[in-house]
């Protein structure tokens, strides 16, 4: 039974691991083989039978009741967006043929609103690519350009990398919106192929993937690490444009008069050079003989 037909057993099994006994207020049983919780203790903690547990974990029952979804919601105990994603996976969906990648476009009043912001501001697709950005948000970072991926550029270029101090965590919030971003559309070959790619390129985006995490994209308190400006304290926000398909208007900014604020000033200084686009960036790849 593949991910995709198996929806619910997937989610179940990766979220049972994730919650110990202890948290589910069950009693110490010694050694045990797995941290998480077992199928029995699971069903017996949401008031169902073992078999229909079961069940519902092989996908042999792929339409549970609202009630018994919210109960094992509790069992699992998953913050609410968590939950809205675990009752969206028993919607019942049309079947459909595999769609072709469709190419996502800004609008027209947006492009000239990132165009004109004194802040380091861009637009994130609903596949997190960058489709448009401004001098600001190039300047603190490179690889904010049209056509990047924050998904790629996070996991799999060392200098964006770097520009995150606390990268373990910014990436847990990476992949967790971006997984509320997707939601349960994942026949689209975009889809399909980055998270293909990013699941043999980095252990970390598949030990994330894996986790079934789901969180809201929202603003954030950011600490960067910037290669000519030091320290960053940063509030990123995340505004969702409307009219589109998930794409979000992210800007960068800082308290008035602090010192984030005053280097922020100064990223005008570094934005002399004209906008680049993503085939200026290219990126070659170390010698193996290095």
């Amino acid at each position: 039974m593949t991910e995709k037909a198996n929806r619910i057993g997937e989610f179940l099994r990766a979220r049972r691991d994730l919650v110990t006994p202890e948290q589910a207020g069950l009693p110490g049983q010694g050694t045990r083989r797995v941290p998480g919780l077992r199928r029995e203790e699971v069903a017996r903690l949401a008031g169902i039978s073992v078999d229909y547990y079961l069940r519902l974990e092989q996908g042999r029952d792929s339409s549970p009741s609202l009630s018994v979804l919210e109960s094992l919601a509790g069992v699992l105990q998953l913050d609410d967006d968590t939950t809205a994603y675990l009752l969206s996976l028993a919607e019942p969906r049309p079947r459909r043929r595999r769609r072709a990648p469709r190419r996502e476009s800004v609008p027209a009043g947006v492009a000239m609103l990132v165009a004109t912001l004194p802040l380091p501001a861009f637009v994130e697709g609903r596949y997190f690519d960058v489709l448009a950005a401004n001098p600001p948000a190039t300047a603190l970072s490179p690889r904010l350009v049209v056509g990047g991926n924050r998904l790629r550029d996070v996991f799999l270029d060392p200098a964006e990398k770097d520009l995150y101090p606390d990268w373990e965590s910014a990436t847990e919030r990476l992949v967790a919106g971006f997984r509320q971003s997707v939601g349960t559309d994942t026949d689209d070959q975009r889809f399909i192929d980055l998270v293909g790619e990013l699941s043999l390129a980095s252990p970390r985006f598949r030990t994330l993937w894996a986790r079934h995490d789901v969180r809201t994209r929202e603003g954030a308190e950011m600490r960067l690490e910037h290669p000519q400006l030091g320290e960053l304290r940063l509030r990123r926000e995340k505004l969702a444009i409307s009219g589109t398909s998930g794409q979000m208007l992210v800007i960068y900014h800082a308290g008035p008069a602090s010192p984030a604020a005053e280097k922020l000033g100064l990223l005008s200084s570094l934005t002399e050079k004209p906008p680049q686009t993503r085939s200026d960036l290219r990126v070659t790849p170390p010698s193996p003989h290095t």
